[in-house]
């Protein structure tokens, strides 16, 4: 994969937009990245953070947006999870559109797991997570998402307080967190 691929941001004009994210603030905040493939770094950096030691983490949900990089994501996060012996309850995909987000919010939180993890276009894991956060009992900080959401621009596009302690990896086997209104990194750790 050439550098640039990790970056691109060459989707389509119905992408970038959605019913629930202001024209305004999407405007301002310009092009959003498309999700590409993941790593092998990003998935286990991903898989790391869920089982660090006294996690208690074994039940997940995994929701996805539809696109061919996250659907790929979500099957490679279920597959390593479950070799772990970890349990999937349910795999959740959603339009970059809806008219609400409500049916995908509630196939989200039919089953109450220890985590959700997200493999997303921030266009629609967006308005998901307003709708999940004013609608159900989840939780920003028991959600762990692929590096497509590791994005400075993602907590504003969201609004304030919608994913205070979202947590991820990145492409180079590193994490970040929504802390407030900026995502902070933080590098891949390194043995010896």
């Amino acid at each position: 994969m050439r550098p640039l691929d990790r970056h691109r941001t060459d989707v389509g004009d119905e992408a970038g937009r959605s019913p629930l994210v202001d024209p305004a603030v999407s405007r301002a905040l310009g092009r959003l990245p498309w999700p590409v493939p993941h790593t092998a770094a990003e998935l286990a950096a991903l898989t790391g953070l869920l089982t660090v030691p006294r996690s208690g983490i074994t039940t997940v949900v995994i929701g996805h947006s539809r696109d061919a990089a996250a659907t790929t994501s979500a099957a490679a996060f279920t597959a390593v999870w479950e070799a772990r012996g970890g349990v999937v309850l349910a795999v959740v995909d959603w339009p970059e559109t809806a008219a609400s987000w409500l049916r995908s919010a509630r196939r989200m939180t039919a089953e109450t797991p220890d985590a959700w993890v997200v493999a997303a276009a921030m266009t629609g894991f967006v308005p998901l997570a307003r709708r999940l956060l004013t609608s159900t009992l989840w939780a920003p900080s028991r959600t762990y998402a692929f590096g497509s959401l590791c994005d400075s621009r993602l907590p504003a596009l969201a609004g304030p307080g919608v994913l205070d302690g979202l947590r991820g990896a990145s492409a180079d086997g590193g994490t970040w967190e929504v802390r407030g209104r900026g995502v902070t990194t933080f590098a891949a750790r390194t043995s010896g």
